[in-house]
């Protein structure tokens, strides 16, 4: 069967995909002397046109239903000096998901790309183990390495290899699906996991559950836990088993929530526990992700504990990762031979026809008669789009964007249609149209989407056993806080309530790790200066890092002379030819301030 959600009494904390609203396409800027513009702009008015911007030398209006060379018609007036279309600018992705079809080759989902995890080996054999405290983990999925995954029955909800739900499934994908060359790839390829099956698709866990849950991690002789779960108040027992493993070395990682507010979620917001927020592809924080105060206490009283907040952020939007057999829906596009991003709208099934470009498909065209038509969004309702390419013999639709990014829409709740149908960037229209034959196929899959801080945690979790694969002599919370440390600084500078100390990246901790060693490792927010020298390409180098800054920034000084401002976790290289030698002086100050480190000596 399909699954869209999880059932509303779990505490797993997952969301659904929202569509994106359709941009206007008949906006245009108008260049004229502001001595005239309020002519010209009653001229507009007059015309129908609404005014949007009111600029210096220049204003912009939509003008309904008109095209380019209407609008220059009913402007004609010596005082207009051009008039073009009003471009349309918004983020772009900064991170993507491989394109292609996850049953028939491995694709790599944007987070991994976006978290550096890609740039990090995992180390087999280095005694990662990560428990994953969820609705269990379907056998049927075999893109993991099951010889190294074992779990706990449990009398209430069963076995831990039959799902209680996708919801398990999918975080331990995220975590630790294998790189072969099928499904999705981990953040921790093929690590051993250990599955503790709390809840069922229809039920809920209580903090009694989750406390002897970290017991049986423990005694599985798990490094890591991961909880994509919560919920309101806190409680002693679980509290102290939490912090028993945290002491014994280990490290938790749970959910901040996706209400969206200011409330704490438990466990996630246990000092024992690190707690983990949710971005987006374009390193935007995801509207869901819960944001809790660092402060504990009441008036004289009050103190920042970053431990009872967002400590730092992953992807958790539209993630990809696996699902029991057959559980998700799944769309591919497919032209001569090379995959296009897509989203499934309707309707299963898999074909493969010559393409017939069908402009916005507004009328039936017996011209798309066994072919795949490629349609352009505007007009008319994409349901009838797809009605007109199948009343005319079409066997599958693509609607390309008219503005940048993959299109997600349906076909409405009356849906009459039955060929496969999916959305497309407007990107690749001219590679769609162009094309000689496409597949498109839409249907049943082992692997799909989900959105959530519940997304976010796994991808922690499995970041970390991938570090610390590479550096097992550091304790887990020296992982936590080496992962805070040279997390990448988003939204406002330095530490917040909604990105902690910002979105998480493998690479940088690892080169953190690699050249400072964890015994030394200061704690986050605490300003920090790594100087190191080196010898390399016939040049004396000191390599130099500063962490901590409260304004993201820090500036780098040699001998009392400013040489750099550079980002948390940044290296520079303060080179000098191999016939310098001598005793230099280096120290970090947060930008623009006196709050400086203290100062090391370096010689060669």
């Amino acid at each position: 069967m399909k699954v869209t959600k999880i059932a509303s009494a779990l505490a797993a904390l997952t969301l659904s995909a929202a569509a994106s609203a359709q941009a206007d396409d008949s906006r245009f800027v108008i260049q004229v002397d502001n001595n005239n513009k309020g002519v010209i702009k009653a001229l507009a008015v007059q015309s129908g046109a609404e005014i949007k911007v009111d600029g210096e030398g220049f204003f912009a209006a939509n003008f309904p239903g008109m095209d380019l060379s209407q609008v220059k018609g009913v402007l004609k007036n010596p005082h207009v000096k051009l008039i073009e279309k009003d471009q349309i600018r918004k983020p772009l992705a900064v991170y993507n998901d491989d394109a292609g079809n996850p049953m028939t080759g491995q694709l790599t989902p944007y987070a991994v790309y976006q978290s550096q995890a890609n740039q990090v080996p995992f180390i087999a054999g280095a005694g990662m183990k990560v428990c994953v405290i969820d609705s269990g983990l379907d056998k049927s999925n075999p893109d993991f390495n099951w010889a190294g995954i074992t779990g706990d029955y449990d009398p209430g909800t069963g076995d831990w290899n039959v799902n209680g739900g996708p919801h398990g499934t999918h975080v331990a994908g995220t975590i630790g699906a294998s790189d072969n060359d099928v499904g999705v790839v981990g953040m921790a390829p093929g690590v051993e996991m250990h599955i503790i099956k709390v809840f069922t698709e229809f039920g809920w866990a209580y903090s009694s559950d989750l406390a002897h849950a970290t017991n049986l991690c423990s005694q599985a002789g798990a490094n890591i836990i991961n909880m994509s779960l919560g919920g309101g108040g806190s409680n002693s027992i679980e509290s102290n088993a939490f912090a028993e493993f945290s002491n014994n070395g280990g490290l938790i990682v749970a959910a901040a929530g996706n209400d969206g507010n200011s409330a704490a979620s438990y466990p996630a917001a246990y000092p024992a526990v690190m707690m983990v927020g949710a971005n987006d592809a374009e390193n935007n924080i995801a509207e869901f992700s819960q944001f809790p105060s660092c402060t504990t206490g009441r008036g004289k009283r009050a103190n920042f504990d970053e431990n009872v907040c967002v400590e730092a952020t992953a992807g958790g939007v539209q993630t990809l990762s696996t699902y029991p057999a057959g559980m998700a829906d799944i769309a591919a596009l497919n032209a001569d031979g090379a995959f296009y991003s897509t989203v499934g709208m309707e309707n299963s099934g898999d074909v493969t026809a010559a393409v017939y470009f069908m402009g916005t498909a507004e009328s039936i065209d017996t011209e798309a008669q066994g072919k795949v038509c490629v349609i352009d969004r505007g007009n008319v309702s994409f349901h009838d789009k797809v009605a007109n390419c199948e009343a005319s013999g079409g066997v599958g639709a693509v609607i390309v964007n008219n503005e940048d990014g993959v299109l997600y829409g349906t076909l409405g709740d009356t849906n009459r249609t039955s060929i496969p149908a999916v959305g497309a960037d407007l990107a690749d229209r001219d590679a769609l149209i162009n094309a000689a034959s496409i597949n498109v196929s839409v249907g049943a899959s082992d692997y799909g989407y989900m959105s959530g801080t519940s997304m976010a945690s796994p991808a922690v979790a499995g970041i970390a056993a991938l570090v610390w694969s590479n550096h097992t002599e550091c304790s887990g919370e020296q992982i936590r806080d080496a992962l805070k440390m040279t997390a990448e600084d988003q939204g406002a500078a330095g530490h917040d309530v909604y990105f902690g100390y910002g979105i998480v990246k493998a690479k940088a901790a690892h080169d953190y790790l690699t050249q400072n060693g964890c015994g030394d490792t200061p704690t986050p927010g605490e300003l920090s200066l790594s100087a190191t020298h080196a010898f390399a390409k016939g040049k004396n180098q000191v390599e130099l890092v500063a962490l901590g800054a409260s304004s993201g920034n820090a500036d780098i000084y040699r001998d009392g002379a400013k040489i750099a401002t550079l980002a948390n976790g940044t290296q520079y290289s303060d080179t000098f030819s191999r016939k310098v030698s001598g005793t230099f002086t280096y120290k970090a100050c947060d930008q623009n301030t006196t709050d400086c480190t203290a100062e090391q000596v370096i010689s060669f």
